[in-house]
């Protein structure tokens, strides 16, 4: 069934986007074929294919979530301009 007027303004009043009455009978054409189009592609049949993310099948590198070179704040405070008990003095920012 191709798009009406109708329906595109109704659409582009709910997207909020501004459409002059001389683009309708145009994008009503565009809008169908994108919807046939979406029906062409719903009907491949996907059954037993894995969602994937990219054309490579990739695992994520992943690191252990472990500390591995800690407990050393006095040598980083050793840097720092000012240090007060164990933490950076960094100017105020709000008063």
């Amino acid at each position: 069934m191709p798009l009406d007027k109708a329906t595109v303004r109704n659409v582009a009043t709910l997207a909020r986007i501004r459409v002059a009455d001389a683009e309708l009978e145009h994008l009503a054409g565009e809008l169908d074929h994108v919807l046939k189009w979406i029906e062409q592609l719903n009907e491949v049949d996907v059954s037993g294919v894995e969602p994937m993310t990219s054309v490579v099948a990739m695992k994520p590198t992943l690191r252990q979530d472990a500390v591995a070179d800690g407990g050393k704040p006095e040598q980083i405070l050793a840097n720092a301009p000012e240090a007060t008990q164990g933490f950076f003095v960094v100017p105020k920012v709000l008063e």
